[in-house]
């Protein structure tokens, strides 16, 4: 996947697009973004490849 956008706006574009999320859950510690993953998974209630589609989706806006 090519990174077009910083995380901070990827962040922002995803609170914005679900007001479910809030900062605390986009937090995780060096080594541990896998687990960040699982947390946005679960709360959104999809799977970790439509995550990830999710997050592709992003680089095209």
């Amino acid at each position: 996947m090519i990174i077009n956008r910083s995380w901070r706006e990827q962040k922002i574009m995803l609170k914005r697009r679900f007001a479910i999320l809030m900062d605390l859950d986009f937090e995780y510690a060096e080594g541990q973004r896998e687990k960040m993953m699982e947390r946005l998974s679960q709360k959104l209630k999809k799977s970790r490849s439509e995550l990830d589609l999710l997050f592709e989706e992003l680089q095209t806006y």
